[in-house]
């Protein structure tokens, strides 16, 4: 576990985020969420987790952005035990961030990198976190995860998205995709190329972030498999 959480001139901005988001018990996961921020900051030269270089725009584009769908699943599926399937989970992100969050749920990050599955075993020993795996391997090509909920984001189409990782979903399970503004062409494609649909559309408000987030829950028309 971590000790006195790093990046101190950071925790004001995150307890402000938390408070919010509506998550201000939270706050005592600061150390966590900002001990991440250092795995990330440390290793990003290495492996190439993301193109942003400055921690601070770190915090609100990948933790911010991360937390801002906690309240949202919380309130949809708040049961103990919960199974997520974060795929095409690069740095851990979404996964990282909701295993921190919420202790009782099982989170499997997938990635076909090998150095950023490396990263999330890396950050969740650090961290002390017993209820995260990484899985490296193609989406599509492994045997079913199935989780409650199967979550991407920034990560493909939602035709693709679709394809490659609906067997992941267990029985009565939910996809779930994290966009920026609500991508209307991407709900056609959907519609005409998988049969599924965009059952409901969340917005999102991050924190110190002047950009729209949705939060999209996709279901398969009846008859489709």
């Amino acid at each position: 576990m971590i000790g006195d959480a790093p990046f101190p001139q950071f925790r004001e901005r995150l307890e402000a985020a938390l408070d919010v988001l509506g998550m201000p018990r939270d706050r005592t996961h600061v150390p966590a969420l900002l001990g991440y921020l250092r795995q990330l900051q440390h290793w990003n030269k290495a492996y190439n987790l993301t193109a942003i270089r400055d921690p601070g725009k770190m915090l609100v584009q990948h933790v911010f952005d991360s937390l801002a769908i906690v309240p949202e699943l919380r309130a949809r599926w708040p049961r103990p035990g919960l199974r997520v399937a974060d795929m095409g989970s690069g740095a851990g992100l979404p996964g990282i961030i909701l295993a921190i969050c919420q202790p009782d749920w099982s989170v499997v990050c997938v990635d076909a990198v090998g150095k950023k599955t490396a990263f999330i075993r890396q950050a969740a020993g650090v961290l002390g976190l017993k209820n995260v795996r990484a899985e490296h391997g193609r989406i599509e090509s492994m045997d079913s995860l199935r989780a409650d909920l199967v979550i991407s984001r920034a990560f493909a189409s939602l035709s693709d998205f679709v394809r490659v990782a609906a067997h992941h979903r267990a029985s009565g399970g939910v996809m779930l995709a994290m966009k920026g503004q609500d991508p209307v062409a991407e709900r056609a494609a959907l519609e005409a190329d998988t049969g599924w649909s965009v059952k409901r559309a969340v917005e999102l408000s991050v924190p110190e972030m002047d950009a729209r987030r949705c939060l999209l829950e996709l279901d398969p028309t009846e008859g489709t498999p």
